[in-house]
């Protein structure tokens, strides 16, 4: 097997789910913020350990399932999982795919801003604008860019926590020895609902496993994406301990990181990787739910015309854009997620850990006969 063949069948889809999970919020460090950072230092990374564990689990096994049944769009795939209730998923699906947009393009609006100093809206229309264009060229395309820029996210953000621990090894060691017991069982549960609602991204992300073609494969890649996706937020958690007390009120805590350490080039270059970041995510968004109406195409004996991709991207962007511009990055995270976690637990997590299970043995069973 040759490293592409290698990269395609068990990283490519770790990188395209880190890619598309982390722009949501965590690459600006609010949702760890919101879901972790209440337990300390301590008890946010094991509510994190919980998070990467939960989503290896759900998505080797969504994986497999996708395999088996090759249903590589959202709706074949629940069709499989829910049967007619698969449009439950959707509804949430347009819910939560209208918030993370809404909270990307707020986010990059904050991160122009800061870059070029202009206003806000300019950031946020600009992102969204370079979105619609991307998906016009289909998977191919989107692989492409999701997975290289994920590499250079991760590049950057190991480079963040090495200036933190440069610049600032003394309050970081301090937040990890004053910090209070951990009280409770509350990480687990926040670890458990930040992985729900996250993990609805995975029937978003299937195009990128057609390269799979055994169970192997397929269980591998799925646990690997697990802890690729949850790696870059480890990083930027720990780097966060630097300024534990203001990161809990800043709206882009990776941007007050970037003050702290003052050093002009970094600042600039995490900035534009952090701007990519959110790329990737309303990117992966989008096309998965060009991929879902591309099927129906299919299903109808024709081919889905590519100015639909763009015409799709820019209606979702609009509505988007009006709720990024009415309400700020800190209340639509804090609000909104946490919401539809319990939704996705149990239209998705729940069902793809149950009936998912069933079908995958069902089908070895068959494959033994």
């Amino acid at each position: 097997m040759g490293i592409q063949s290698f990269f395609n069948r068990y990283l490519l889809p770790g990188f395209v789910f880190q890619g598309v999970v982390m722009g949501g919020g965590y690459a600006t460090g609010r949702e760890l913020v919101a879901f972790f950072l209440p337990h300390g230092p301590t008890g946010g990374l094991l509510a994190m350990l919980v998070s990467a564990i939960v989503w290896s689990l759900v998505i080797a096994t969504s994986f497999e399932l996708c395999r088996t049944t090759q249903s590589y769009d959202y709706r074949s795939f629940f069709n499989e999982l829910l049967g007619r209730f698969w449009f439950l998923f959707e509804i949430l699906m347009v819910l939560l795919l209208l918030l993370i947009l809404s909270v990307v393009g707020a986010a990059s609006g904050e991160v122009i801003q800061n870059l070029f100093n202009v206003p806000l809206i300019v950031g946020t229309v600009t992102l969204l604008i370079t979105i619609g264009v991307l998906v016009f060229y289909g998977s191919t395309v989107v692989e492409l860019f999701i997975s290289s820029w994920s590499i250079l996210v991760y590049l950057c953000f190991i480079s963040l926590v090495v200036f933190c621990f440069v610049y600032f090894p003394d309050d970081i060691k301090q937040a990890f020895l004053h910090e209070k017991t951990i009280q409770g069982s509350g990480w687990v549960l926040d670890g458990i609902r930040y992985a729900s609602y996250n993990l609805a991204i995975v029937p978003m992300i299937l195009f990128s496993l057609h390269h799979i073609k055994t169970r192997k494969e397929a269980l591998t890649s799925g646990v690997l994406a697990g802890f690729i996706g949850m790696l870059p937020g480890v990083f930027l958690y720990v780097s966060m301990m630097s300024d534990y007390s203001g990161v809990a009120s800043a709206p882009i805590p990776s941007t007050l990181l970037l003050k702290n350490i003052d050093v002009a080039w970094f600042s600039v270059v995490f900035q534009v990787i952090l701007l990519g970041a959110l790329l990737q995510t309303g990117v992966g968004l989008i096309h998965s739910v060009n991929e879902r109406i591309s099927s129906s195409f299919v299903a109808a004996g024709k081919n889905m015309p590519n100015v639909f991709r763009s015409v799709n991207a820019i209606l979702m962007l609009a509505v988007s854009l009006v709720l990024a511009t009415q309400f700020g990055i800190i209340e639509l995270i804090g609000k909104g997620y946490g919401l539809l976690a319990f939704g996705f637990l149990a239209v998705f997590v729940i069902p793809v850990l149950s009936v998912g299970v069933f079908k995958i043995w069902h089908a070895k069973k068959r494959q033994s006969i």
